[in-house]
């Protein structure tokens, strides 16, 4: 039992375990012990100090260990890259080597204990790190980048010498990128670009390539942190230190496995305080990207369900492929808020714009009819037989005069309007050259955003090249799905970042008087039976039908009259999963002869299967209402995780479910059902009522404190049904499973 002499501990002896022992989750924010007040109810970080990269980014002094000009040497060409980047940063650069006088003609030194000065950032060009640490750590180093693979990337063995390495890092002091990582970080990035910067994290060097050459379509980039196996220093902190950068409009990030996932949380947390969008792609989504993305960093990928509803809480846009994380980040990055959030489609072709139209609102994008005022406005300058409801079809033959922009920016000036679309398939010269010019100039001019799909496949026409690309106040697309994949991240970014209110500011940091109730009830390592676990939700608030545990036949009649019929009989032991399916239910009993048949037949069954039993329950019948699912389960990366869904004997048939990491609000718990197929039922269906939604949000959340305080200690928990009645009526948790951890 928690908090008996057996040694398991209570919450307040986990938050002083965590302390202690920087177990995981580890108490340790970013290199200082956490106060109290840093720590949730379970142990876990409510808070994590933005990391101080300025100095990795743009060192004042640079060491290169291992540096050498002799002539095909893998580090040779390092080194001259090295050397290139110090100088365009201004930083002065050291090489380091035990046998050399000079390197490239710059003095060398033999050892780290031997620089003429205290370093920024040491570079270890050496195949293996691990002894080379301590000496960055006498000589107080505040970087280093490790180069070297052969680590947790490989197996078991790699993981063991990454941990050996971890942790010399952290005795250290310094902070570590790395190891197998790459030069990403010293990449020559454009100065004469203008507006707000990408900022791009990278587990695989390559895979950032695409974001990185948008700069030769005039797109700005600041930095870029190729984390690899993140020994250290890991995504999460540069997500962090990014949002901290008001050259920063966006971060754009290719991430192959998390760390650990609060850190990722309280980064994305800190983003969306800031309101700077974080689009990300993460592998993982099949078994076999999992596999792979496993092999490649040596970390955990997780349940990718659970990673995904965790971004989603925190609005970090979550796109597939490199070309959307590229030209989402970049909408991002440089369009500003919303004036409104209506989406009108303007195009030369009537098929054009229904193919658009047809896309973009299959996606979710609001397509709002123009008003009949505005039309007729319209109507001025498209002849009368067009649609300009929305799309808008000007017929070809007005863009080619006058008439282009006086109907571009009629519609701009409609104050329902926020983003203008226009799609133009192929070129068709001298009239798309002017089109083009008319929407760079009317962009100029509005607040409001103005994109374009320029469709050709060849992309070196003028107007693409020179006009579109050369403005950076048009958002240009290739494809019809990028643009409408950026234009609905950035209309709900903006919305999520108006209505976000962080949940690590309200989430519990002590335990509640049900916490206490519940000590006597658990078994470590074993399920609970029915009946113990219905007391623990009772516990925490939730409902439970009235009930009774019985030991005989007489009883359980005596226990019917009090619950009172028509009343439904289980059997109750803690080695019962599936009641159903072994016969050990029976409902709708109306006499005391059907009760009393139920309680031997249930009890010969169970003596037949070699269920040890604690009892048979005697159970108040509830039959009007709809039948939900809610529990927690423990994900490794986030662990314990908060699921609704559709409830019953087909819940693993329909797997209607959404799934949340505590701690969130009200709000997201409503958003969970708003994210099931079947939510028509809780609004009733087929003449039935409507639910009680709030009872069941209330239920979830319930359940969330339950997480909070219960997670690291439950393995699972399941409360199916829950029979969320008719509104105003409440939910019934009609049974419940729970295996302690």
């Amino acid at each position: 039992m928690l908090g008996s002499t057996h040694g398991t501990l209570t919450t307040d002896s986990r938050r002083a375990r965590v302390i202690a022992c920087g177990e995981q989750p580890s108490p340790v924010v970013h290199g200082r012990p956490a106060d109290v007040d840093d720590l949730d109810v379970s142990g876990r970080p409510l808070y994590a100090d933005v990391p101080d990269l300025d100095r990795f980014f743009r060192p004042e002094s640079v060491a290169v260990v291992g540096a050498s000009d002799a002539e095909g040497r893998p580090n040779t060409g390092i080194t001259r890259q090295l050397i290139a980047w110090a100088e365009r940063v201004g930083a002065r650069l050291h090489p380091v080597h035990p046998t050399r006088r000079s390197v490239f003609g710059i003095p060398c030194s033999p050892s780290l204990a031997d620089l003429p000065e205290q370093v920024d950032l040491a570079v270890l060009l050496v195949g293996d790190p691990l002894p080379v640490i301590g000496e960055l750590g006498e000589a107080k180093v505040k970087f280093a980048v490790a180069f070297a693979s052969g680590f947790a990337e490989t197996g078991a063995e790699g993981a063991a010498a990454q941990a050996r390495l971890a942790a010399a890092v952290r005795r250290s002091g310094l902070r570590l990128l790395g190891p197998n990582t790459n030069l990403n970080a010293f990449e020559k990035f454009r100065d004469d670009l203008d507006g707000p910067a990408i900022a791009l994290i990278t587990q695989s060097g390559h895979q950032g390539r695409p974001v990185f050459a948008m700069q030769e379509l005039g797109v700005r980039l600041s930095h870029w942190a190729p984390t690899g196996n993140e020994a250290d220093l890991e995504t999460a902190d540069f997500i962090s230190y990014f949002s901290e950068q008001p050259q920063i409009g966006a971060i754009a990030c290719y991430v192959e496995g998390l760390k650990d996932g609060r850190s990722f949380l309280l980064a994305a947390d800190r983003a969306a305080r800031r309101g700077v969008p974080v689009v990300a792609v993460k592998v993982g989504r099949t078994e076999t990207g999992a596999r792979t993305a496993a092999s490649h960093t040596g970390k955990l990928t997780g349940a990718d369900t659970v990673v995904d509803a965790a971004m989603r809480q925190y609005g970090v846009i979550r796109v597939d492929g490199l070309d959307e994380l590229q030209d989402t980040a970049a909408l991002l990055a440089r369009a500003g808020a919303p004036r409104a959030e209506g989406v009108v489609v303007y195009s030369i072709s009537g098929g054009t714009g229904a193919h658009f139209a047809d896309l973009a609102t299959a996606a979710g994008l609001p397509l709002p009819g123009l008003s009949a005022a505005k039309q007729a406005e319209l109507h001025q300058w498209i002849p009368e037989y067009l649609s300009v409801t929305n799309p808008v079809d000007n017929g070809g033959h007005p863009v080619g005069d006058w008439r282009g922009r006086k109907i571009i920016d009629a519609i701009l000036a409609d104050p329902e309007v926020g983003v203008l679309i226009c799609p133009i398939t192929g070129p068709f010269p001298p009239m798309s050259d002017k089109l083009a010019q008319d929407l760079v100039d009317a962009a100029e001019q509005t607040d409001k955003l103005v994109c374009v799909v320029w469709g050709s496949p060849v992309g070196t026409e003028a107007a693409y090249r020179e006009t579109l690309l050369g403005s950076s106040k048009v958002a240009t697309f290739r494809t019809f799905s990028n643009c409408i994949t950026a234009v609905r991240a950035y209309l709900d970014h903006h919305r999520f970042v108006a209505a976000y209110r962080s949940p690590f500011d309200e989430a519990p940091r002590t335990p509640s008087p049900s916490f206490r109730k519940t000590q006597a009830l658990m078994r470590p390592g074993q399920q609970l039976s029915e009946h113990a676990a219905k007391q623990l939700l009772r516990a925490y608030g939730i409902r439970v039908p009235r009930e009774q545990l019985v030991t005989s036949a007489a009883a359980a009649v005596r226990a019917a009259s009090l619950v009172g019929y028509p009343v439904v009989m289980k059997a109750s032991g803690a080695q019962i999963a599936h009641k159903t399916e072994l016969g050990l239910v029976k409902i709708g009993l109306t006499s005391a002869s059907q009760v009393r048949d139920a309680y031997r037949e249930l009890t010969d069954i169970a003596r037949y299967e070699g269920i040890s039993l604690d009892g048979v329950l005697v159970c108040q019948m509830v039959e009007r209402g709809v039948e939900m699912v809610v529990g927690v389960t423990h994900d490794q990366l986030f662990g314990p995780t908060v699921t609704v869904g559709l409830g019953g004997v087909l819940v693993e048939v329909l797997r209607d479910a959404a799934v949340r990491v505590p701690p969130f609000g009200e709000d997201q718990a409503r958003g969970m059902l708003g994210e099931l197929r079947g939510r028509a039922l809780l609004e009733g269906v087929r003449g039935g009522p409507p639910v009680d939604v709030d009872a069941l949000v209330e239920v979830v959340l319930r359940v969330q404190r339950m997480a909070l305080e219960l997670g690291d200690d439950i393995a699972e928990l399941d409360i199916n049904p829950l029979m969320v009645l008719p509104r105003g009526q409440g939910a019934v948790a009609l049974d419940a499973l729970v295996v302690c951890r």
